[in-house]
């Protein structure tokens, strides 16, 4: 082999190698990254509007899971697409600082809750597509109400598996920076109770307010920058009804300032959830209209915001009706309602356009351009 071309070989391949080798380290930071250690007060300013890549790492296929499906199976189940980087360059490019990364993690774990090494690389594969944008970044744990109990009968045993499967999370990704927010649960409730959706009952808010306990010691003892990381609360169901909100109890932290709490809210219900409901229209000008949106803003707003704690609304949205002129009034005075508060807005998209059901899909995925541009004003236009 000529020496000249030999040596450019080798020099091409060295180069190669280290490239690889950094990028392979920086996928998950061995050793931790600067972290602005603001309070959670301040630390909000900072995030404009978000978006939720649902339907996806949070699919959940319930009973009859085969345990040997692969990670691309478990993710395409409810989506028939495979998230990649450009769909997460598209949500920046338009106008979305934060993204929240729904996962159920229960289904990819043994029977000790451990959790498969393949489903947390592509859990963090994911991550890194929204950290390479500079985003916030909420990671949860979703749709795993079935080992997460709330009633005194089961919920020791649901506190050993949730304290299991967050000290893997927590331990796995310590180093990030403080963008990345670990939010313990998604809308914790006892599925098909009488008050689900409407607040939940003293003994479920009591064991719940003992999750976020777990879950805040939990990260805090994994190291990094965990012992200082922004870590987000929700309430009973993720419900901005008044009992909810009132059985919330923040837990003591041994961090100064760091936790953030979440709502969800899809109001007006007929309007903006009810996919069997004929309503598809919506006025600044009605005042019912508004006050199904401000009232549990307002509610949120005066038990923590008032008090110092930050509030993020971590689901919203209006399915497609066909009136999307109706939805960009909408989407403009809910975000502009919302940021008068303090509180930004994650947007809920599940990749559903057409069809029945939730029809909430705003990013078309497959080539990555925007569904429904009238929302997507209301949405941006809100923030001015």
């Amino acid at each position: 082999m000529n020496k000249i071309f030999k040596f450019v070989l080798l020099t091409v391949l060295a180069a190669l190698f280290s490239f690889s080798f950094v990028v392979c380290t920086d996928s998950n930071p061995s050793e931790p990254k600067d972290f602005n250690d603001i309070d959670a007060v301040e630390f909000v300013k900072g995030i404009k509007i978000g978006w939720n890549l649902g339907n996806t790492l949070d699919a959940n296929p319930w009973d009859g899971f085969n345990p040997n499906s692969t990670v691309t199976q478990f993710e395409t189940l409810w989506v028939n697409h495979v998230t990649n980087k450009s769909n997460i360059d598209a949500i920046k490019n338009n106008g979305f600082n934060a993204i929240r990364i729904p996962v159920s993690w229960a289904k990819m774990t043994d029977s000790n809750y451990k959790i498969r090494n393949d489903w947390m690389e592509r859990v963090t594969e994911i991550v890194n597509y929204a950290a390479d944008n500079d985003m916030y970044i909420l990671l949860n744990t979703h749709h795993d109400e079935h080992i997460f109990g709330f009633k005194n009968s089961n919920v020791n045993a649901s506190l050993i598996a949730f304290e299991t499967i967050w000290e893997q999370i927590a331990s796995h990704f310590k180093n990030y920076n403080e963008k990345l927010i670990f939010e313990g649960l998604n809308e914790p409730r006892t599925k098909g109770s009488a008050g689900e959706w409407t607040g939940g009952t003293a003994e479920e808010h009591n064991n719940l307010n003992k999750y976020y306990k777990t879950f805040v010691e939990t990260v805090r003892k994994t190291g990094g920058n965990n012992d200082k990381r922004f870590l987000l609360i929700n309430t009973y169901g993720a419900s901005a009804e008044q009992a909810a909100i009132n059985g919330l109890t923040l837990p003591s932290d041994t961090a100064y300032k760091k936790l953030i709490v979440s709502i969800h809210s899809y109001s007006p219900y007929n309007f903006a959830l009810n996919a069997d409901s004929p309503v598809n229209t919506w006025s600044e000008s009605i005042n019912s209209d508004k006050t199904a949106i401000t009232s549990g803003i307002d509610r949120a707003y005066n038990k923590f915001v008032t008090n110092g704690i930050p509030v993020i609304i971590g689901e919203f949205g209006a399915m497609n009706k066909n009136n999307d002129d109706a939805r960009q009034q909408w989407a403009k005075f809910y975000v502009s309602y919302a940021k008068s508060k303090g509180m930004p807005c994650f947007w809920w998209d599940n990749a559903v356009y057409t069809g029945e059901g939730e029809k909430f899909g705003l990013l078309n995925r497959s080539n990555n351009t925007i569904v429904y541009p009238k929302v997507l004003n209301g949405l941006m236009a809100g923030l001015q």
